[in-house]
């Protein structure tokens, strides 16, 4: 299955894969508002022999078979800070 990726302008590390390039018919105009004007980053070949970087193919092809798109968000982020608080109150109880 070859589909279209865009990256937004708007939100960091957040990727649209749509199934054909320049058809955002199926994607809610909420999510193109929220997401900016889309910018075209590759053409790609799905498939499950060759894993995505941040997602699962075989999700990826379901989103676009099932709604016509597919939006991959970026990680969450680590907050170094509860953990180091957890990390010193572990230091601190007793074994």
């Amino acid at each position: 299955m070859l589909c279209a990726v865009y990256k937004s302008r708007k939100k960091s590390d957040t990727y649209l894969f749509i199934e054909r390039r320049e058809d955002f018919s199926s994607v809610p105009e909420p999510l193109l508002t929220a997401f900016g004007r889309p910018q075209l980053v590759m053409m790609v070949k799905l498939d499950e022999q060759k894993p995505l970087a941040f997602s699962d193919v075989a999700k990826v092809k379901q989103a676009l078979k099932a709604q016509g798109f597919y939006l991959q968000m970026p990680p969450a982020q680590t907050n170094l800070l509860d953990e180091h608080k957890a990390f010193l109150k572990s230091q601190s109880e007793p074994s």
